[in-house]
């Protein structure tokens, strides 16, 4: 998600004259919730990179150090705050609380897969790290998904950018990650939430 006022334009203009440190900043900030386009900034800095305005290493080093940091101030704020909040959530939208505890188990058991695979997924990409607190994941295995994650991410968009942006237009790049974390979104929702839902109107009708 991101401020519908910052245009494409803008964001490349922004990656442009602040660089390595735009794509840096952004996709931090995008890890902490704010909607900030961090995954067009970084995908802006690569097709910089391969049109020779920038370094492609520097770019890529500079989206994996924000996203590893991003993660890890996420993880944070889930591992001492998350729990409460998204029990007043529960409250807000009567869910019981072993309803949550339930969906907090299964999710600790795949935190690491979608730690990694989150980074790929729009809104999943903000919220895998402060889950990943919530349910108390180790905190160095989680810095090892969360660097792997970033990493494979990074590699990914980057490289993308860089290679496929000398014969493809900035805006269909944008577009293509955009549809594609989109509907990664809409699976892993459909995945994870239509059997939770599906029990929780089952016990309520019983």
């Amino acid at each position: 998600m991101s401020l519908e006022v910052i245009s494409l334009e803008n964001i490349q203009e922004l990656a442009g004259q602040y660089g390595y440190w735009a794509v840096f900043i952004g996709i931090l900030l995008e890890n902490l919730g704010i909607p900030l386009p961090g995954e067009t900034i970084t995908i802006a800095g690569g097709f910089l990179a391969g049109s020779g305005e920038l370094n492609y290493w520097l770019v890529l080093g500079s989206a994996i150090a924000g996203a590893v940091l991003g993660g890890n101030f996420g993880y944070l704020i889930g591992r001492y705050g998350g729990w409460a909040l998204l029990l007043s959530i529960g409250k807000i939208l009567r869910i019981q609380e072993e309803k949550l505890v339930e969906l907090k188990q299964q999710f600790s058991e795949n935190a690491g897969k979608t730690v990694f695979i989150g980074r790929f997924i729009a809104l999943l990409r903000i919220f895998a790290s402060p889950l990943a607190g919530i349910v108390e994941m180790p905190y160095l295995k989680f810095m090892a998904y969360n660097i792997a994650g970033a990493t494979a991410w990074g590699a990914v968009m980057v490289s993308l950018s860089f290679f496929a942006g000398k014969v493809v237009p900035l805006e269909q790049l944008v577009a293509w990650a955009a549809q594609f974390a989109v509907l990664a979104l809409l699976i892993v929702a459909a995945w994870i939430f239509v059997p939770f839902l599906w029990e929780l109107r089952q016990t309520k009708e019983s």
